[in-house]
């Protein structure tokens, strides 16, 4: 029940960023479309995208949280006092290094949107020069969010949750007004805005963590930068951590570079709208979970409780199933009328939706594991072990590397969305197994007898939603109010039928409700 609360308000917050990152998502497909512009700006967007992934939200957090506790938890020490200190002392190191890592990539802002894009399909200089340009904007959000990060990531320790959760509202908001009060009849001059509008909300987020650690008692001071045992023990589990967290990410700017070489122009903007549809499950139940999970597991082996632990990383992954397996089944078969219901008005084309509905399906095949990878990954990092993470995020960046290379001109624009599925899969494989084989997780008789009942009350849901697709699709094309109407209505049909499907099964017994109530 502890797991689920703080699922809940972690993950109740993450979901209303997504629900907004969809809205702004609507409005650029409506100002921008899927073109040179919108790829332009997506890809100098991919930047600060995966470093927020593969460092406020993966490599920071899984080094610096579990370090951060052990100095608070320490019995000869003075608890919370020397947890600030370690963290003024990541500070006063952090801070300069990213002043340094910024002036850089502002210079070298010409081979790194190269890198990212493959220096696009068929573009002339004057188009390439534009995108660098909406990189170069972008850049400083990297060294906001690093700092937003170790704030996030002291609160995170102190149990509050929601305030780091709700930081990435900030930036869809900022993001949104940018479209409605700053959108301009040339597509182009809207997507420079927008790139603008990502280093805004940037500040925005620092100010927020920093008014609520201040409000919390927390005051970080700047002093010059030493390199103590401390911080050279959190420097050396950042770098295994990120590439470790950030396996989907890079697999994703893999992705998008041979997209944007080898396949026709909008291909990078159907692979983006596709994966923001992924990532509402993903950030609403994987990063919800990891982050409540990360903490909790390392306080429980801090106490010397294995047992505790273990009971917690069984009772993440069944949590994970229950509520991945139906968005799963729900993103392969409802594509198309979820993306028409989305994204098909303004410029945004019907053959766009199809599209996007297709990259999205493949992206799903892989949606478990994203998530399971987020479940099992805390089990290594609680223990400080980065090591293993890393080497088995390789292998899968390896396999999603052949996979896009073989499968990118035969299934176009499905084909790296493919490869970053089987890829994660493979990673989630591995993670499992040796979890398994070193004795820090086995799946308990609960987890066992749920798994099975889950898989096929969502196959029920998936077969009755696949019934229901053509007696919704009419009404996705329609006015913006009958297409969200269509779409709530289809959505809400496969939760009642889930819910059904999982007592019909067995996943879920009225006891289990009955008792739930009673804890309660």
């Amino acid at each position: 029940m502890n797991l689920a609360r703080a699922l809940g308000s972690v993950g109740g917050l993450t979901l209303a960023s997504r629900v907004l990152g969809l809205v702004r998502d609507s409005l650029f497909a409506t100002f921008v479309g899927a073109g040179f512009a919108s790829d332009a700006f997506l890809i100098a967007f991919r930047l600060p995208n995966m470093f927020r992934a593969l460092f406020a939200e993966g490599a920071f957090s899984a080094a610096f949280i579990p370090l951060f506790n052990r100095k608070v938890a320490a019995p000869e020490g003075r608890g919370l006092p020397d947890g600030i200190a370690f963290a003024e002392d990541a500070l006063s190191v952090l801070l300069p290094a990213l002043i340094v890592m910024v002036a850089v990539m502002e210079v070298a802002a010409w081979p790194i949107t190269w890198a990212l894009s493959g220096g696009f399909n068929e573009v002339d200089e004057a188009q390439f020069a534009y995108a660098v340009a909406l990189s170069r904007m972008t850049i400083p959000y990297l060294l906001l969010i690093s700092l937003v990060s170790l704030l996030g990531g002291i609160l995170n320790s102190l149990h509050k949750f929601w305030v780091n959760a709700a930081a990435p509202i900030l930036l869809n908001v900022t993001l949104i007004a940018a479209l409605l009060l700053f959108h301009e009849a040339e597509p182009l001059l809207t997507a420079r805005n927008q790139a603008i509008a990502v280093t805004v909300s940037g500040v925005l987020q620092l100010a927020w963590l920093w008014y609520a650690c201040v409000r919390s008692g927390i005051r970080l001071r700047i002093k010059p930068p030493r390199l103590n045992p401390d911080v050279r023990r959190l420097l050396k589990l950042i770098g295994p951590a990120a590439a470790g967290t950030g396996a989907v990410q890079i697999n994703l700017v893999v992705s998008t570079a041979l997209a944007a070489t080898l396949l026709p122009s909008g291909s990078v903007s159907y692979i983006y709208f596709a994966d923001r549809l992924n990532q509402l499950p993903l950030g609403l139940i994987g990063i919800g979970l990891g982050t409540v999970l990360l903490p909790t597991i390392s306080q429980a082996l801090g106490r010397g409780d294995e047992a505790g632990a273990m009971e917690t990383q069984n009772r993440g992954l069944e949590l994970a199933l229950f509520l991945t397996l139906p968005a799963t089944a729900a993103l392969i078969v409802c594509g198309v009328p979820i993306v028409g219901a989305l994204f098909r008005h303004g410029q945004f084309t019907a053959s766009d939706a199809v599209f996007t509905a297709q990259a999205l399906a493949a992206f799903s095949v892989g949606l478990p594991a994203y998530i399971l990878v987020k479940v099992l990954t805390p089990g290594y990092y609680a223990r400080q072990d980065t090591r293993t993470p890393v080497r088995y995020a390789t292998i899968a960046m390896g396999v999603n590397l052949a996979l896009n290379l073989l499968l990118i001109v035969p299934l176009q624009h499905m084909g790296p969305p493919l490869a970053t599925a089987v890829a994660s899969i493979v990673n989630v494989a591995l993670l499992y197994r040796t979890l398994a084989k070193r004795g820090q997780f086995t799946p308990d008789a609960r987890l066992r007898r749920r798994v099975w009942r889950l898989a096929l009350a969502a196959m029920l849901m998936g077969a009755a939603m696949w019934w229901l697709n053509d007696l919704f699709q009419p009404y996705v094309a329609g006015p913006a109010i009958e297409r969200w109407a269509a779409m709530l209505a289809l959505v809400t049909t496969g939760v009642l039928v889930y819910a059904a499907a999982t007592f019909a099964t067995g996943a879920f017994r009225p006891a289990d409700v009955k008792a739930l109530l009673r804890r309660r």
